[in-house]
């Protein structure tokens, strides 16, 4: 069975103390977007475009939206293809979650309560993984290649060099030692691990085994969220580390390199470093989610006032909220410039529906009101 090695290091424990504390602050935020989904949403787009990006996929960030909206995009057909398969993928590892979480289950409302029994031992599976990256190359490769293991030799080379940078390991000992693997990831032992930690080591180890003769990077990307949601790091489905391995792709790829060189094979590579890099990208998204939360939230007063409940927004709501929350208060006229395209009565309706749920206070009359947070 693989046994996965590696030390606990000060910056590992920096990093999962401030993903912690981002997670506590997101989890018990006052004020999220209607039912979350105005910023699951965006995390999604996030994922989807920077998650195809990095794989050289070149549309732009507004067509990624326009086609997980469900909008045509004209562009080259296999780079829309790779988008809607990648946004399949979320979707899939979403209905994975909701099968293994009590609180939430699939409908066609989105996800809802339910009472059934949490499974303790969330079981993952090499078919869950052959079928993630079914749905990744959907129409993209062959039939015979799509959900399947490689059945040849494949090089990583430097795309200006042409040097070979990694090369995984002979295609006859793919299924070997994904069974392995797997069987390390089912164990008691890997349960003990955090689940920052496991989900790192997820994503390096499949890296590196390269199943699959094309897709690797977004299949193990996806299958590091997959231990992320299942072990109760969920956080809302509010984050995406996509973003920063694309912005980042140079060091991203330099840190994969690093880990291979440790040792030829796999089960003997000291995952330290790789672990310190995974672990302090997550907690810079996550406290990039938690500062857009606590924008939102106010501070501590209005949570009291409220109750300590949360309040469904909507996104013209969020931005004038976020508007007083920057400059301390908004008026009519400095509504209309932040949304343009909305007409008078609509702000108008927006504000009074905020001072009926107690978030925001009028002061004054007629075109000359200013509002402002309620605290």
């Amino acid at each position: 069975m693989y046994i996965p090695a590696f030390s606990i290091n000060n910056d590992i424990l920096q990093n999962i103390s401030k993903t912690e504390a981002s997670r506590a602050i997101i989890n018990s935020a006052p004020l999220v977007p209607a039912y979350e989904k105005q910023f699951q949403q965006e995390a999604i787009i996030r994922t989807v475009h920077y998650g195809t990006r990095i794989e050289g996929n070149d549309l732009t960030y507004q067509e990624v939206q326009k086609i997980v909206d469900g909008q045509k995009v004209v562009a080259h057909e296999r780079d829309v293809q790779e988008v809607i398969n990648y946004r399949n993928v979320i979707k899939y590892l979403e209905e994975l979650w909701a099968l293994h979480d009590a609180d939430f289950t699939p409908s066609d409302q989105g996800f809802v309560p339910n009472t059934q029994e949490k499974n303790p031992s969330f079981v993952y599976t090499q078919e869950m993984l052959k079928k993630i990256h079914l749905v990744t190359t959907n129409q993209v490769l062959s039939p015979d290649q799509a959900g399947h293991y490689r059945k040849q030799q494949v090089v990583l080379k430097n795309s200006q060099t042409g040097d070979v940078v990694h090369k995984p390991p002979p295609a006859i000992e793919v299924s070997y030692l994904c069974l392995d693997f797997f069987k390390w990831l089912n164990s008691p032992s890997a349960q003990t691990i955090h689940p920052v930690i496991q989900s790192a080591i997820t994503q390096y180890v499949l890296v590196a085994i390269h199943p699959f003769i094309e897709g690797n990077g977004r299949v193990s990307r996806a299958f590091a969220l997959l231990i992320l949601l299942t072990r109760g790091y969920d956080i809302k489905r509010l984050f995406s580390i996509e973003e920063y391995f694309d912005k980042n792709a140079e060091i991203y790829y330099q840190e994969l390199q690093k880990t291979h060189e440790t040792n030829p094979q796999i089960d003997k590579r000291d995952l330290t470093g790789w672990i310190a890099y995974y672990s302090k990208t997550l907690s810079i998204e996550l406290e990039r989610v938690k500062d857009k939360v606590q924008q939102l939230s106010s501070d501590i007063r209005l949570k009291q006032k409220l109750g300590g409940k949360q309040i469904p927004l909507t996104e013209r709501q969020i931005k004038l909220v976020e508007y007083m929350q920057q400059f301390g208060g908004v008026r009519m006229t400095d509504a209309k410039e932040l949304l343009p395209m909305v007409s008078d009565d609509t702000i108008w309706r927006d504000l009074r529906d905020l001072i009926k749920r107690g978030v925001t206070r009028k002061h004054g009359s007629t075109k000359g009101a200013y509002y402002t947070l309620a605290i």
